[in-house]
């Protein structure tokens, strides 16, 4: 069972949709920021989320955006940002 690094970006224009989705991706995330979540997802996790997400949303009006990055890339981090204790190692609760 092999995890990749996602970042699940998103812009709801709703505010009980935009709670409803950021609830649902913080069960997700290992971090992130206001409408940006950094997730290590299992394929079929990323499925899951992938659909739950198109259900949450309203597709004429919203948007959300899943890249996929390579979790060996070097992090870099700016201003009070910090770095995760043991990047080889994350929990979901």
């Amino acid at each position: 069972m092999e995890r990749a690094l996602y970042i699940v970006a998103y812009d709801i224009t709703e505010p009980s949709r935009l709670n409803r989705v950021r609830y649902f991706l913080k069960g997700y995330s290992t971090g992130g920021q206001k409408s940006v979540y950094e997730c290590f997802l299992t394929e079929s996790e990323l499925v899951f989320v992938v659909s739950n997400l198109s259900r949450l949303i309203y597709e004429p009006d919203d948007r959300v955006h899943i890249f996929r990055l390579d979790g060996r890339s070097q992090t870099i981090t700016l201003g009070v940002a910090v770095k995760p204790k043991n990047s080889s190692f994350f929990f979901f609760g």
